[in-house]
């Protein structure tokens, strides 16, 4: 028996994870972009959980299948974790800017800043206990742990990146090639062009992971002024009149060649999971 669900995040995980133990139950877990456009091409106009299981239907039927893979459960926690570490330091910026807004500020009460401090303090304290958890399960598997090195050996890449970009590689299926991780990062260039009068600035697709995006954004930053062959390539993109967010993207899409490359370099690729 086959199962398609579409993927919802964390709603999705546990009947994903209950369904792919089952011998008979063959499971996928169909991007909701795929469903959404297979969706309107068949000039469906209202959307309720009775219209999203007919569509689904379809979607299984003719679309090509792709099985998914059990995480295993070592890999889970570590992925959870960057997840959550991820969200973490997103509010600890948005913290820290508020802080220095406010300091600037003779408006702002003094109970108001204190309260702000406490708070950045409170999730720093929980992101370096999320640090030193993520280690342990990637210090748990032989394989993880010389995967981590290699990332951190790539300039650019500290602790927090390493542990986030290893957790989101891990979603990816073994057999997948470097142009299909570099389009599951949502890093490949989406063209649009007409004829010879339509023709807009070539673009990434982001049509993909956008975790991988943001945990690769800094060691690209990063790699761009200290390394010195992206160095390189990052000013010849320069000279060549992109944009300095092009030439960005395109020094991330590099470091993730080089990632895949180390990676295969190093062994089998260890059973991933598909959320």
């Amino acid at each position: 028996m086959r199962v398609v669900l579409e993927a919802t995040g964390l709603y999705a995980l546990d009947p994903a994870l209950l369904l792919s133990a089952q011998e008979q139950v063959q499971l996928m877990v169909a991007n909701p972009r795929a469903v959404r456009h297979f969706a309107q091409a068949m000039m469906q106009r209202s959307k309720n959980d009775q219209l999203d299981a007919v569509v689904l239907l379809e979607f299984a039927e003719r679309m090509p299948f792709t099985p998914w893979v059990r995480p295993q459960e070592n890999a889970l926690a570590l992925w959870a974790i960057a997840r959550r570490l991820q969200a973490l330091t997103r509010l600890c910026t948005a913290e820290k800017n508020r802080a220095h807004a406010m300091g600037l500020s003779e408006a702002i009460p003094a109970m108001v800043r204190r309260d702000i401090a406490r708070s950045l303090q409170f999730h720093q304290r929980a992101m370096k206990k999320l640090r030193q958890k993520a280690l342990q399960c990637i210090a748990a598997d032989a394989q993880l742990q010389q995967r981590y090195q290699l990332l951190r050996s790539i300039p650019g890449l500290g602790e927090i990146s390493a542990v986030q970009t290893l957790a989101e590689l891990l979603l990816l299926p073994a057999d997948r090639d470097v142009r299909q991780w570099v389009a599951y990062a949502g890093l490949d260039p989406r063209e649009y062009s007409s004829g010879t009068s339509v023709r807009k600035y070539t673009r990434i697709s982001k049509v993909g992971n956008a975790h991988l995006r943001r945990a690769l954004y800094m060691p690209a930053l990063v790699a761009s002024r200290v390394e010195p062959h992206l160095r390189g390539f990052y000013e010849h993109l320069l000279a060549r009149g992109k944009t300095k967010r092009q030439a960005l993207v395109a020094v991330a899409r590099k470091l993730l060649h080089a990632i895949y490359g180390m990676f295969r370099c190093s062994g089998p690729t260890t059973e991933p999971a598909s959320t």
